[in-house]
């Protein structure tokens, strides 16, 4: 069983040496980086090398590989993620010698301190729409402090300590950590089904948001577009009535409105805002860039930024990683990465290759991410797939946080797949390698897909494709 964060706990005054498990992790090296550049000694764990751990390395940080007790030394704090099982050595340690064990959301919370906060949530496009804030507000001349899901391209990093008063995060909602926060501005991107383990319905799910946009002191940005996010506005606009809301997306009576998308590689589209229209073209493909886009221009401009400014820098993205991540390219075989792990974030990521892709083929290999999601979702994903991918490799599930379930496989999905001559489901990975190597022509994507560790097959996929096309 994993660890279920305790987030009524109180946080310390003083954290003193702190040591991360699992510190390699996306959220968890961005949150060290920021300790480390505060002036706090950092050590950690994690069950495998990484770049995240020699940029941590490099500025200080002593890290071990592997879980071990020893590793947490005399560290006066112990940061956790609700990843981590419960018969961890160094937890185990933390509890049996009263050393404070803290969620990495309230580490978080504990950096942010009095900063004027920009959190942003919702089940997908949290990554992309909190690197575009970003990059906007550094493109303002604004030094804001940061946390990002994601490595932002343009920067080499997911964090950063800023003298500004702004403070931007990815705030996680899938174990209900984002309402932990002391949130000025909330944009919520969706608030599409999801973590449904966590939080036992969808009513429990919107509820959730509804308390994080109640509680946003200055504004909150919400989708016009997606019913969940819309049902959660009008509650909102029950309960507080008097709250400052701006919506954005294509929606005719959306606040900031996209409009006159153009999809054929970056993507370029106009807004109308304020009885104004701008317009630009993004450095990254995709129609759901344009609305990440517009949800960040709504953020930047409800912070008092001038508009046309502003869009312009939000048009200087250029991704972050993971996100539609180019790795090489073999006999005009082309193998790209993708943290997509829903079946809307699948659909996005997929529709956006097909705007670059030309003539040729989009070759899916997906990898299921949790055994409840699984579960719940296998005829979506291979709708989805069977959609936007002409032919679908599917790999076994990442369990991640969760136990196995007995009969919930990679075949969940592939069994559902209308013309099953276009999937295949390979649980050994050299075998999908070298099976995506032999269907692939030139001028095809290859595309992975999924937020556990389906990265590690990329080598694969270009050992495979340069064995069966040079």
């Amino acid at each position: 069983m994993t660890i279920k964060p305790d987030l009524n706990a109180t946080i310390p005054d003083e954290l003193g040496s702190l040591h991360f498990v699992g510190i390699g992790g996306s959220g968890m090296s961005g949150i060290a980086r920021l300790f480390l550049e505060s002036g706090h000694t950092v050590t950690g764990s994690d069950v495998r090398h990484s770049a995240n751990i020699d940029a941590l390395r490099a500025l200080g940080a002593t890290i071990a590989i592997g879980h071990d007790a020893a590793n947490v030394g005399d560290a006066d704090t112990l940061v956790v993620t609700g990843a981590l099982w419960q018969d961890n050595p160094e937890y185990q340690l933390a509890l049996a010698n009263g050393i404070p064990v803290l969620h990495r959301s309230q580490a978080l919370a504990w950096l942010i301190n009095k900063k004027r906060l920009v959190a942003v949530a919702g089940a997908h496009g949290k990554t992309t729409s909190t690197g575009m804030i970003i990059t906007g507000l550094l493109g303002l001349g604004e030094d804001p402090s940061f946390v990002n899901g994601g490595v932002i391209a343009s920067l080499g990093k997911s964090s950063q300590a800023g003298s500004g008063e702004l403070f931007v995060v990815e705030a996680d909602e899938s174990d209900g950590s984002f309402l932990l926060y002391d949130t000025a501005v909330a944009l919520i991107t969706n608030v599409d089904p999801d973590h449904l383990d966590h939080y036992g319905s969808l009513e429990a799910f919107e509820d959730a948001f509804l308390t994080f946009a109640r509680e946003a002191d200055e504004f909150v940005v919400v989708s016009s577009d997606d019913a969940g996010a819309q049902h959660v506005h009008r509650r909102l606009a029950e309960v507080a009535p008097e709250k400052r809301v701006i919506s954005f997306g294509e929606a005719q009576d959306a606040d900031v409105r996209v409009h006159s998308i153009v999809t054929d590689g970056p993507v370029a589209f106009s807004l109308t805002y304020a009885g104004a229209e701008y317009s630009a073209r993004l450095r990254v493909p995709g129609r759901h860039n344009a609305i990440n886009a517009a949800g960040a221009f709504a953020v930047l401009t409800g912070l008092g930024f001038e508009p046309a400014a502003s869009l312009a820098a939000i048009a200087e993205f250029g991704g972050t990683e993971r996100r539609f991540e180019l790795h090489g390219n073999v006999g005009g075989v082309s193998v790209y990465d993708d943290y997509a792990h829903h079946p809307t974030e699948v659909a996005a990521a997929l529709s956006a290759a097909r705007t670059v892709v030309g003539d040729g083929r989009i070759i899916a290999v997906h990898q299921p991410h949790l055994y409840s999601r699984t579960r719940l979702f296998a005829k979506e994903f291979a709708e989805t797939l069977e959609t936007y991918a002409d032919e679908t490799v599917v790999l076994d599930v990442y369990g991640a946080r969760e136990d196995p379930e007995p009969g919930v496989t990679g075949a969940l999905v592939a069994e559902r797949f209308e013309h099953p001559e276009h999937v295949a489901f390979i649980a050994d990975w050299q075998e999908a390698a070298d099976h995506t190597a032999r269907i692939a022509r030139e001028g095809d994507f290859v595309i992975t897909l999924g937020c556990g560790d389906v990265y590690r097959i990329v080598p694969q996929l270009l050992d495979s494709l340069r064995h069966v096309r040079e």
